[in-house]
């Protein structure tokens, strides 16, 4: 009976295993637990990666109204919205902006058009988070923790960053899409040079085109500089909303930063409130 379980136990271990694996060549990074009360919608129609931010979640699926007042739905008169949490979005090895993303990490890791960056990256950073996330969050590069796991923001700063969006926004992780500037790790964390950027650029701009976001939050000057083209200061940049091809964008500084200079989370809570006003999710004027 033993024999029986311990064979059985390795049989299920090395499926998981190999389930895992197939996700990860997919270029999923993370798999979100999915609530009991969350029903899984049915995969009539895939969206369209072409199309203006389609829902993976269609209206009165998946979504659960417990902790709401009988007799009212998800929205409309007296119903306070933004504490109306959607369910986990999960992409599937099949959904076709995964599968988009999938394809421009590939090129990622194989490319080789900055010699020192190659020489000195454990492996490519590219990016995490929900393909069909209404806002991205843009840093600058992978530092010592992101190129020996894979994954922006793991850090110290990644850890703040964490804080800001589950604690401060009242989101998940898995709602956001996070990513940098340069995905591979500059030598003793320096800044990017600017011919890295410029070689690095077409991966971001593949990565926007197919996630589609209505915002960026760009995270420190270096980000900000560089996606918005521009020499202006972060602190001249910071507390207003901005536009990059009709995206609403808010700058801040970066969480590393804000490590080394606790006073600047004033700052950047400030900011926090900006954005999440636009977004809809209540901010300063309310």
């Amino acid at each position: 009976m033993s024999k029986t379980k311990n064979s059985s136990s390795e049989r299920i271990a090395r499926v998981v295993g190999q389930r895992l694996e197939s996700f990860q060549r997919a270029g999923i990074q993370t798999i979100a637990k999915v609530p009991r009360v969350v029903g899984r919608v049915k995969n009539t129609e895939s969206p369209d990666i072409h199309s203006p931010h389609p829902n993976p979640l269609p209206k009165g699926e998946g979504t659960s109204t417990e902790h709401l007042p009988k007799g009212k739905g998800t929205s409309g008169p007296g119903v306070n919205t933004k504490h109306v949490i959607p369910p986990v979005f999960i992409p599937t090895p099949t959904d076709p902006r995964a599968c988009a993303l999938a394809e421009v990490a590939r090129d990622v890791a194989a490319c080789t058009r900055c010699a020192e960056l190659v020489r000195n990256r454990t492996q490519t950073v590219f990016g995490v988070g929900n393909p069909y996330a209404r806002l991205v969050f843009c840093g600058e590069a992978p530092g010592a923790d992101e190129d020996r796991m894979g994954e922006p923001f793991v850090g110290r700063a990644g850890q703040l960053l964490n804080d800001i969006i589950v604690k401060g926004m009242k989101m998940r992780r898995d709602d956001v899409y996070i990513l940098n500037i340069l995905r591979c790790r500059p030598p003793g964390n320096r800044n990017p040079l600017p011919v890295e950027a410029a070689a690095c650029r077409e991966y971001l701009d593949r990565q926007l085109a197919i996630i589609q976001p209505e915002f960026i939050c760009c995270l420190g000057a270096v980000a900000a500089q560089n996606l918005l083209q521009t020499d202006t200061t972060i602190g001249r940049l910071r507390g207003k909303v901005l536009d990059y091809h009709g995206i609403k964008v808010v700058c801040t500084y970066h969480p590393a930063y804000v490590l080394r200079n606790p006073p600047a989370k004033k700052f950047v809570w400030d900011d926090i409130q900006l954005l999440m006003n636009e977004m809809g999710m209540g901010g300063k004027d309310e």
